[in-house]
């Protein structure tokens, strides 16, 4: 019996899990493999967890036969929260020991998720002819991790496809991220908008996003790069709305200048630097007033269909969830 592998590299993470999930239920790989420093945000029967770090030399002798895919999720890609050489150090060489793998075992398909920050942050609407101009260690590394892929794909062009995805903010269960900490503030009439109410927020669910990983490397014979959101650019304005809508919440009112909420962000910085971490500071403030206005052109030009928009992707989500709302 012909064994058709794939490994995915950070499948314990939150986007992660919901592929190796996907994998399965496809039935196109007779073995998934998830490979990760720590345990998964929900076990997925019938995947095979290797624990492994991609910043060291992956053992080529912990998978036979030679995969059909490699996806290379592992990534430090919280902003703020790490130091900027913590993201290199993952990022970068995670992107070199994957390759090193790939080409030890004879993979000839990865499939990289990036981010758009790559593109840093703009008010005009960037696609992926648009010259990447990143702004942040995260962004900066994502970059450079995308050449030293395209390095291993050049090598032999012929037999080699590498699809990468520019993800922008995903959300969806188990996702403890931006989009978890808004529906936690919204649950408790306690989100105040940072300056306006017009900020752009690319965004795409979770469920749609490992579609699509699926959908364009398969339309890929050599080297394809994409954006993942929807098309529809919504503000944090919009997003708020189909949060309140969802799930009842009652709707913000409340838009304070920045330059009061970056005031007022001082003392919860100052309990974060003798070890208190309320997840409140500058940055983060910085992050919601700034615009990311990204269009997924390309994944529009091959055909893709989203399954879901953001209001019904909210529903999913809540109906998925168990203790809350929004798990």
């Amino acid at each position: 019996m012909v064994t058709n592998q794939a490994i995915v590299f950070g499948g314990s993470g939150f986007i992660g899990s919901h592929l190796v999930k996907n994998l399965v239920q496809s039935r196109k790989y007779t073995k998934v493999i998830s490979v990760d420093i720590g345990p998964p945000r929900f076990k997925v029967d019938g995947v095979d967890y290797i624990t492994a770090d991609v910043r060291h030399e992956i053992p080529t002798d912990l998978f036979d036969p030679v995969p059909s895919d490699i996806f290379n999720l592992a990534a430090v890609h919280v902003t703020p929260g790490h130091e900027d050489w913590e993201y290199f150090n993952t990022n970068v060489m995670g992107a070199v020991q994957v390759c090193r793998f790939a080409n030890a075992i004879g993979c000839n398909s990865i499939i990289f998720t990036s981010s758009i920050s790559v593109y840093g942050a703009s008010e005009r609407p960037l696609d992926e002819d648009s010259e990447p101009a990143p702004t942040s260690a995260y962004g900066r590394s994502k970059l450079a991790a995308e050449e030293i892929h395209k390095l291993w794909q050049v090598q032999q062009p012929a037999e080699r496809r590498l699809t990468i995805v520019r993800p922008a903010v995903i959300y969806g269960l188990t996702e403890r991220g931006n989009f978890t900490r808004l529906s936690r503030l919204l649950v408790r009439g306690a989100f105040i908008y940072p300056g306006r109410r017009d900020t752009v927020k690319s965004c795409g669910y979770v469920k749609d996003l490992v579609e699509s990983l699926k959908f364009m490397s398969a339309r890929n014979s050599g080297v394809l790069t994409y954006n993942f959101c929807y098309n529809e650019r919504y503000t944090i304005s919009e997003i708020c709305d189909a949060f309140c809508a969802t799930a009842g919440y009652k709707t913000p009112r409340i838009t304070c200048p920045i330059w009061f909420m970056n005031l007022a962000a001082l003392p919860f910085e100052a309990l974060q630097k003798v070890g208190i971490n309320t997840g409140v500071n500058r940055e983060r403030i910085k992050k919601l007033w700034r615009s990311t206005n990204i269009l997924p052109k390309r994944l529009l030009e091959n055909g893709f269909v989203f399954k879901y928009n953001l209001e019904n992707s909210l529903r999913d989500w809540k109906q998925d969830s168990i203790e809350k709302d929004f798990d």
